[in-house]
């Protein structure tokens, strides 16, 4: 029996759009109701969410109920960090601060079992082999992991090419946010000198032939990375999105029921 199917990498490589959100509250019942949304994928993020190792896991199980698809951000593209999320189930992995093809290849050795790669064998213990039910697990498990890079700074974009040239990477996700803050426009993502930079990067993406992903909530800029190839592309995030209608529903009924 080989490793599950990962259909959000197969996906990708058929360049078909993969609409998704940020889940960032780390929280299974947040997930679950988030995975029975509609959305292709669901990013768990561990770099600037109160996540662990557990919470993903139980956040791993609800989703893998529904038909949305988990991609792991780790904090750190650490071989042990990558290790663990894998064992844990994780067959996507979105890894932040990517600047070289040197780093990039790191992590293609990090998700590749040996003789070609670096991840430790463990999968007697983990939940991705389920706990040794898949017994071809070891052979076929790199088939079906899908390896993210995140790329949110000027100097991750000046080695973009060498990035794109390294085999195993699925695909280059652009941080607006990371990027605006490193070109000088902190808090300002919107900003017409970072906009170019994305979508020249999502254009240099696409021509290599591996997939360009964004998060973004700029419904021009979703458009734009998408007309211009854009295959995985994040357009709400829990947190926001459940602070702003908290907020609203809050101050309408005050409005509302003070008036009465």
């Amino acid at each position: 029996m080989p490793a599950p199917r990962n259909p959000f990498k197969h996906a990708l490589s058929r360049g078909d759009l993969q609409v998704g959100c940020w889940l960032g509250l780390a929280d299974p019942y947040i997930a679950e109701i988030s995975a029975s949304a509609g959305f292709d994928w669901l990013l768990l993020d561990q770099e600037h969410a109160p996540n662990d190792l557990r919470t993903i896991v139980a956040q791993l199980q609800v989703i893998a109920r529904r038909n949305s698809h988990a991609v792991v951000r780790p904090p750190i593209g650490e071989t042990w960090v990558i290790k663990q999320l894998l064992d844990a189930g994780a067959q996507s992995l979105l890894v932040p601060m990517v600047e070289s093809g040197e780093q990039a290849r790191a992590l293609v050795d990090a998700v590749t079992y040996p003789p070609h790669g670096a991840r430790g064998v463990g999968s007697a213990l983990a939940r991705a082999s389920d706990f040794s039910g898949i017994r071809d697990y070891l052979t076929t498990a790199r088939d079906e992991i899908c390896l993210l890079v995140q790329v949110e700074s000027r100097k991750g974009l000046a080695e973009l090419d060498d990035i794109l040239a390294v085999e195993g990477i699925d695909g280059v996700f652009i941080g607006p946010s990371d990027l605006a803050a490193d070109m000088g426009f902190i808090g300002q993502a919107g900003a017409d000198e970072v906009k170019s930079a994305v979508l020249d990067a999502v254009e240099k993406i696409v021509a290599s032939g591996k997939a360009a992903g964004i998060l973004t909530m700029d419904l021009d800029l979703q458009k734009a990375c998408r007309d211009r190839g854009a295959a995985f592309v994040a357009v709400e995030i829990d947190v926001t999105l459940f602070a702003r209608n908290m907020r609203a529903a809050a101050k309408n009924a005050v409005k509302r029921l003070g008036n009465s």
